[in-house]
């Protein structure tokens, strides 16, 4: 809101100005400080606390589910403004970026399998604990693994961290306590070993540049909650008075109703065919592109000039070459920390897929040109036709014939392919699967229908490419 003097009677009056949007980045497996709720809607203490916290200062917020990593990893490369995701303040994150005031106080436990010989810290001697990348927990554990004698094995999050401690393959694991407790009050088997460790607190993580804006509408929101009981009621609402059995009941109310693999089938099937919505639409625009620029580059490949097949090599050995994780997130976060600009997700996606997979169909469409017999090329040319012209109506009918297979096992891939980007926090099938682990940590009923969907689409795309061979072939 801004005062402005107006004409004629010179009186003071109120009017809207432009309202500044921010973009926080979150993590999306992280209750009771963010999760999807049994109606698969964003809550959690961060998620509450800095909505009210905009709403108190007078700006707008908008919510990026991405994971505790690519959030951070995009604060530094300006694609977004902040990131709020259980983060804990230390020193370094401090050297690095604007830290607000402490909003929860954390503290790191250990939990090892409920009715192990696990008992204390001591008895992790020789024994492997289970940790979640990037989190300060981790730092902790990775700090005193020589004293205690223990070894570490990270995770990406913390159902699979959890499993992996329930089944016996680690002794136990280390996150902070409150979120252990969720885990324990939703009912996995675990029980707390240690004493809170590493006392601090979590903080809203800014660029250094927002230190004397932004900064202060956050510390002074997150008084005015504080002082106006708001916060309390925030805390109160997804963690009670901060006990397990407190926690349980103030679960019960985001939980689904029924844990049956039938009745979580029902419970979550829109949110799984979202899911499939957004892997279908990045695997067609991801295949067209890469279909367009793997036919491009594939007949420079075959072009009998050393320099353009060169270059058609080059490109293949590049993005052929590079894992589709790293050059997702080179696209998503390095990219824009050199040029300044920000690329959408979705965009750095498709990028991502047409590329990678382009590579790929340079390879076979070359490789399908130069498999129709050089005899073919030299009859056509013998007859007057131009190289170009030999290559349309001779060569590449019949290197088309050899390619069909290659092409439709490429969309599968790609298909498949784009499970990894969920890293860049698009809502695709395995991300929905992952947030909807989170809040009831059934992973085995859940990633069993995510398999079977992608089974699903994978055999129907297969008996389409058994009928278009048999069909081009007659």
């Amino acid at each position: 809101m801004v005062t402005v003097w107006t004409a004629p009677n010179n009186q003071p009056q109120t009017v809207n100005a432009a309202t500044k949007t921010y973009t926080f980045g979150t993590d999306v497996t992280y209750p009771p400080f963010e999760f999807a709720n049994k109606h698969n809607v964003y809550v959690g203490i961060d998620i509450d606390l800095i909505r009210a916290i905009a709403k108190e200062e007078g700006f707008k917020v908008k919510v990026k589910e991405l994971g505790f990593n690519t959030a951070v990893q995009s604060l530094e490369a300006g694609q977004i403004d902040g990131v709020i995701a259980g983060m804990n303040i230390t020193p370094e994150r401090k050297a690095k970026f604007a830290m607000s005031d402490s909003y929860y106080p954390s503290g790191i436990v250990f939990a090892s399998k409920s009715g192990s010989n696990i008992k204390s810290m001591k008895d992790l001697r020789g024994k492997r604990v289970a940790i979640k990348t990037g989190t300060a927990a981790a730092d902790y554990a990775n700090s005193v693994k020589k004293k205690y004698g223990f070894n570490t094995v990270t995770f990406d999050d913390s159902d699979n961290m959890y499993q992996d401690v329930t089944t016996g393959n680690s002794a136990a694991c280390v996150d902070d306590k409150p979120v252990i407790q969720y885990a324990m009050a939703t009912g996995v088997k675990l029980h707390i070993i240690s004493k809170p460790a590493q006392t601090g607190g979590y903080g809203i993580a800014l660029p250094k540049s927002q230190q004397h804006k932004l900064l202060v509408k956050i510390n002074q929101g997150l008084k005015k909650l504080k002082a106006n009981g708001k916060y309390d009621q925030i805390i109160n609402k997804y963690v009670g008075n901060g006990t397990t059995k407190s926690q349980a009941k103030k679960n019960k109310q985001s939980q689904d109703s029924n844990n049956s693999f039938m009745g979580l089938l029902k419970s979550n099937w829109g949110t799984l065919m979202g899911g499939l919505g957004k892997t279908i639409e990045l695997t067609l625009v991801g295949i067209i592109g890469a279909t367009i620029i793997g036919i491009l580059i594939g007949l420079v490949g075959v072009i009998p000039n050393p320099w353009a097949q060169g270059a058609a090599n080059v490109f293949i050995y590049i993005f052929r070459g590079l894992p589709l994780m790293v050059l997702a997130l080179f696209i998503y976060t390095g990219i824009p920390s050199l040029i300044g600009t920000k690329i959408p997700a979705f965009i750095a996606g498709v990028v991502t897929l047409t590329l990678n997979e382009g590579a790929y169909t340079a390879a076979f469409v070359k490789g399908g040109m130069q498999a129709v017999d050089a005899g073919q090329m030299e009859a056509a040319r013998s007859l007057g036709l131009p190289w170009g012209k030999a290559m349309r109506r001779v060569i590449m009918p019949q290197g088309i014939r050899i390619m069909i297979p290659s092409f439709v096992n490429q969309f599968i891939i790609t298909l498949k392919d784009t499970s990894i980007l969920s890293v860049l926090g698009l809502l695709e099938l395995t991300q929905m699967g992952k947030i909807i682990i989170a809040r009831n940590m059934e992973g085995f009923k859940i990633w069993t229908m995510v398999a079977l969907i992608y089974l699903v689409i994978i055999t129907v795309l297969t008996w389409i490419s058994n009928w278009v061979q048999k069909k081009y072939r007659a």
